[in-house]
């Protein structure tokens, strides 16, 4: 069995976490490595008791099987996400297929770890996850006729309301904070989803692509452009380039990396 980890700056200790995970043995590995790292530390097995208790007691972070016995483990994510929207929730899944990475991203998960995977990893993951908070700044971002409340989590075209999910709406505002300046795809990668670049492959591409299609989509002006070699800027009225046909009839072009 590896070492404990060093002691890092930030503070654990006091901190509870629900492991939601039917492989017995690697739930009890989890719960001994996380005391370790000073974690306060509750299994569920079964869906059902993870729902519970997610809404029943107080955590910090859920640390939950994609795969939980009872039910799937998006299931259990929603649920979540319904009582505790701002309870954070990284997945564990044994998959590598993209679609699946995105489907829990897009219900909302924090972050996911591929099984197997090295304790190092999901420990400093898991601290990454938690040292997040509030973003200071403005409540309402704009570029040209494009509106994102940052209180409300709404955003506006023109007037008209633009349905995002979380991980959209959060890929938009952290271009409209960055407006005018290309982002690079590890610099989306790191800040918006909390990952390391390498795990992500065309990710950020697809989701560039549901954003243009919900943003740009039936408007004269495209705001979201691709800076070959870079990466993607949001552009206020001077770089505004005309929508491609593409994207106007709906077409999802996710080009492989």
């Amino acid at each position: 069995m590896a070492a404990p980890l060093q002691k890092s700056t930030f503070v654990c200790a006091h901190m509870k976490i629900l492991v939601a995970e039917d492989d017995v043995p690697l739930a009890e590995f989890l719960n001994q490595r996380l005391q370790q790292e000073q974690f306060t530390v509750q299994i569920a097995s079964t869906s059902s008791e993870a729902k519970r208790l997610a809404a029943d007691q107080h955590f910090d972070l859920v640390l939950l099987d994609l795969n939980l016995e009872g039910a799937l483990g998006l299931d259990v994510l929603r649920s979540i996400r319904t009582r505790k929207p701002d309870l954070p929730v990284m997945l564990m899944t044994g998959t590598g297929v993209l679609e699946e990475r995105i489907r829990a991203l897009d219900a909302g998960a924090d972050d996911y770890v591929a099984k197997p995977f090295a304790f190092a990893e999901l420990a400093a993951r898991i601290r990454a996850v938690l040292r997040r908070g509030g973003r200071p700044g403005q409540s309402v971002l704009e570029v040209e006729d494009l509106k994102l409340d940052r209180l409300s989590h709404s955003v506006q075209r023109a007037g008209r309301s633009i349905d995002l999910s979380p991980k959209e709406f959060a890929l938009l505002e952290f271009l409209m904070m960055h407006r005018g300046q290309p982002v690079s795809r590890s610099a989306i990668v790191e800040q918006v989803w909390k990952l390391n670049f390498d795990t992500m492959t065309n990710v950020v591409d697809v989701y560039i692509n549901y954003l243009r299609r919900k943003v740009d989509s039936g408007y004269d002006r495209a705001l979201i452009r691709t800076i070959r070699g870079v990466g993607y800027q949001i552009s206020g009225e001077a770089n505004s380039v005309r929508v491609p046909a593409a994207i106007a009839t709906g077409q999802l072009v996710a080009k492989a990396r």
